[in-house]
């Protein structure tokens, strides 16, 4: 595989020296982005609007690092100030479009966008609507296994900045990109990119589906010839919409049939079959790759087995937080289902999904925000309750629960409503559960 084609880096270590920053947001990547920048020689201010983000120490580490922070609501100044923006991933343009000075042609750029101006590596990267984390971390695990040394990280885990400055040196890396990304990212060419799927989400963030839908397509847009685009069979609509990317275009499915006793589901063999299709240019076989997901374990809040109790199962799909992902979790069981759901609602098609509630789920148990748009679309087909909070959900569902039944959470929507991310829903469940 070659490397990435270096005419199409904007900024790094030559373009950031002198430059003044401005990094919005100063959780992980932020904070990797804005050492990065300073260490490239830039003029650096790290923006946080909340006043409880960051620790004593965490601040006296950044001030020591030549970076000036500031604390509170955005202000014109500190826009009108920069050479160049950077945002961090869970940040979108439109939080900070009314800052932006007027009539300048301001550059905002993502974490990644900076970050890859030090990379020369070999790169995977995957998008999608839902499975990318289990694909990059499927795709981590097999090229590990074969022993090849890869970075993986993105939107997930570290941030590539991070490895940046970390000054390790793998011979692959692989990045989970989200559209939020890929929004305000210019440079990146990977030597395989992976399209999963697509389906209305982050509504909220993007004016419309089009806007969505354009952000994922443009994780191809700097490929030639020589690189692979791997797609989701489902998607030559999407491409056809779009218009063809330049790379090889290679279409897939789960035609080879890898299976792993921890992936259950259509949807894990797609993301399995995809996680091979991106590693055999490496030189992984077909043997190598089923061996390789056979000892997979996968990560917590996908489909995670809790425990079993009087028979019953609890299932934490705390990462479910799309129509699409809840559609494919309610496919993985054949058992009857007593299902969990509620949130903030980030868009999509309750009622598309009804055939499928009718046939598996026994009840829903809502909790939190977005009762009336469950209820309006399965009040009909199914008995539905709600509970403000998930540990009471928890226990009115495991009521409901007879034996050979599984009790899953699987919300089809943000967390933000009760909880600071996905990761401390499927805490709480676990938790909840444990406490039965």
């Amino acid at each position: 595989m070659g490397i990435r084609h270096a005419g199409l880096i904007p900024y790094g270590p030559d373009t950031i020296k002198g430059r003044r920053v401005t990094v919005v947001g100063a959780g992980r990547s932020g904070k990797a982005a804005a050492a990065l920048a300073s260490r490239a020689g830039g003029v650096v201010h790290l923006l946080e609007v909340c006043p409880d983000a960051l620790t004593q120490p965490q601040v006296q580490k950044l001030q020591a690092q030549g970076i000036q922070l500031r604390i509170g609501p955005h202000r014109a100044d500190d826009f009108a100030w920069a050479d160049v923006v950077i945002l961090s991933p869970g940040v979108g343009k439109h939080t900070i479009a009314s800052f932006l000075p007027y009539g300048l042609d301001l550059p905002v750029i993502s974490e990644l966008e900076l970050a890859l101006g030090w990379i020369r590596e070999p790169i995977i990267a995957v998008t999608g609507t839902n499975g990318k984390t289990t694909t990059v971390s499927l795709i981590d695990h097999i090229l590990t296994s074969c022993g090849v040394n890869c970075f993986t990280g993105g939107n997930i885990g570290t941030p590539l900045s991070e490895y940046v400055l970390s000054g390790q040196g793998k011979e692959v890396v692989v990045l989970e990109v989200s559209s939020f990304q890929l929004q305000l990212t210019r440079s990146l060419q990977p030597n395989v990119a992976v399209w999963l799927n697509f389906s209305p989400n982050h509504l909220d963030h993007h004016q419309d589906l089009e806007e969505y839908r354009q952000a994922k397509m443009s994780l191809f847009a700097n490929q030639g010839p020589k690189d692979i685009a791997l797609i989701h069979a489902g998607l030559r609509s999407e491409i056809q919409k779009s218009g063809k990317p330049m790379a090889n275009i290679e279409f897939f499915d789960h035609e080879h049939s890898l299976r792993a006793p921890r992936l259950p589901g259509v949807h894990n063999w797609i993301n399995m079959e995809a996680a091979y299709r991106a590693c055999a240019p490496f030189g992984v076989s077909l043997v190598a790759a089923q061996k390789a997901v056979s000892s997979y374990v996968p990560h917590a809040h996908r489909l995670q087995p809790v425990t079993e109790k009087d028979g019953v199962l609890y299932v934490n799909d705390s990462k479910a937080t799309t129509v699409h992902a809840l559609q494919a979790a309610l496919q993985s069981f054949d058992r009857p289902i007593h299902l969990l759901a509620g949130g903030r609602y980030k868009g999509g098609d309750l009622s598309a999904l009804t055939g499928l509630v009718g046939r598996k789920v026994r009840s829903v148990t809502l909790f939190g925000q977005s009762r009336e748009i469950f209820s309006r679309a399965w009040g009909e087909i199914v008995p539905i309750d709600w509970k403000p909070t998930l540990e009471e959900a928890v226990v009115h569902a495991a009521g409901l629960a007879c034996s050979g039944d599984v009790v899953l959470l699987s919300p089809a929507t943000s967390s933000f409503d009760l909880f600071v991310n996905y990761a401390a829903r499927g805490e709480a469940f676990v938790q909840a559960v444990h406490d039965l």
